[in-house]
């Protein structure tokens, strides 16, 4: 029994050996292949042939993170190479690729403590920035929007101190209507307190008479040198509002209401005296039809802007749409009183006294026979005439400043039918040409 327990010990060892040896012939064969298949990608590639190396590189894709570091970081930097070449020439997504196999670089090499590719691919990666960017400005102008915020937020992932990147990603999303992406950049702005505002330093060029945006110490020199003049500075304005609105906008539109009020109500908190997110929460009531929180907001907006003609526009539109005729009027007149080239409140402030006068209508209607109803007939219909004249005339006084508004003619022309005074209906109808 004691040689048997020793024969079966010395058999378990043996077996133990062979199949380490066995493992360690695998590895070694794993070795092999992915070292033969990254030089034939090497090979291909200073070849020109990037779709070749690609191919290559996708044979040693499944074992090489079993590999040594030093072959893997090898790997990683001929494919993040393949990948930026085929982005170069048109494959937009490989630029994804391309970073995501720097990154493996760096951390495998970090991981290690060997670096021998690690400083080349930090070069390709800022490089490829610019590059990105490019592409992006490409994509949008031909409308691919959701590949140019891809390329964007891309470049932002490249160089996270330029986070002007990630609000163009932003942006282009939108422009896209790709509403979900665009919030989750929109709201890495708002937690990092993005602001977006700054300075835009320009000069004239002396040689070709254009204005040129460029940076401080280089237009600085340029004016120095005598190729520039007339240095100006303009600042951007804050663009925090603006994403916090676009916040609220997108929960709204994807049916979270409650998430866009308190978007607005955070906002509001912070910068109390944007008269922008006020007017960016009343539109959103206002689509919620919530009329009589839209007029509070729109009141309070006005308060804060009393010269701006579109807010108190808007305050005369809501009231007009409630029926509340003075109201409306009122805010019309103030529109005009701040410019009184307003079309829309001239159009809108002769309505108010033709929609006063159709109101009188249903009374008329109802009136009978007797001498009483026939007397109460006449003094309304005399009143309805008269509302309809002012509205006349309103439109009338317009067309002395802007005689060939066709706006203005069409609703003059509906009023004298509306009369019955056909002289001044033809005389409107010719000079609308009809």
């Amino acid at each position: 029994m004691e040689n048997n327990n020793h024969l079966n010990t010395n058999y378990i060892t043996q077996m133990k050996t062979r199949i380490l040896l066995l493992i360690a012939i695998a590895f070694s064969a794993y070795g092999f292949a992915q070292k033969n298949e990254i030089k034939a990608a090497e090979k291909a590639f200073k070849a020109g042939d990037a779709a070749g190396a690609k191919t290559a590189l996708e044979g040693a894709q499944g074992t090489i993170n079993a590999a040594d570091p030093r072959l893997q970081a090898q790997y990683y930097a001929l494919k993040g190479n393949v990948h930026y070449d085929l982005a170069k020439k048109g494959t937009g997504s490989a630029f994804k690729t391309a970073v995501e196999s720097y990154k493996k670089v760096i951390s495998i090499e970090d991981a290690s403590g060997k670096k021998k590719y690690s400083e080349a691919a930090g070069q390709q990666m800022a490089l490829m920035t610019t590059d990105l960017v490019n592409a992006a400005v490409e994509d949008n102008n031909k409308q691919l929007f959701k590949e140019a915020s891809e390329k964007l937020y891309l470049s932002y992932v490249l160089s996270p101190q330029d986070t002007t990147y990630l609000y163009y990603a932003a942006s282009s999303a939108v422009n896209g209507k790709h509403y979900e992406e665009a919030l989750v950049y929109y709201n890495e702005l708002k937690d990092m307190n993005y602001d977006g505002s700054g300075v835009r330093y320009k000069a004239v060029n002396i040689e070709t008479g254009e204005v040129e945006e460029m940076s401080l110490t280089n237009r600085d020199l340029y004016v120095k040198a005598g190729t520039h003049k007339d240095p100006t500075e303009e600042r951007t304005p804050a663009k925090r509002a603006e994403i916090v609105k676009n916040i609220a906008l997108i929960y709204q539109s994807l049916g979270e209401t409650e998430r866009a009020i308190a978007a607005y109500k955070d906002a509001r908190g912070a910068n109390p005296n944007d008269v922008n997110l006020v007017l960016g929460e009343a539109n959103l009531y206002y689509t919620m039809d919530n009329k009589d929180r839209f007029k509070e907001l729109m009141a309070e907006a006005s308060e804060m802007e009393p010269d701006n003609p579109d807010l108190l526009y808007n305050i005369g539109v809501i009231n007009m749409e409630q029926g509340n005729i003075m109201e409306a009027r009122d805010a019309y007149l103030k529109t005009l009183e701040i410019d009184p080239a307003y079309t829309n409140a001239i159009l809108n402030l002769s309505t108010t006294y033709v929609n006063e006068g159709n109101g009188l209508i249903d009374e008329m209607n109802e009136l009978g026979s007797s001498r009483a109803d026939i007397a109460k007939y006449d003094a309304l219909k005399q009143k309805k005439d008269d509302l309809f004249k002012e509205g006349a005339d309103i439109l009338e006084n317009a067309l002395k400043s802007n005689p060939d508004n066709q706006s203005i003619l069409s609703q003059l022309k509906n009023i004298y039918g509306a009369l019955g005074d056909n002289d001044n209906f033809m005389r409107v109808k010719q000079l609308l040409q009809e």
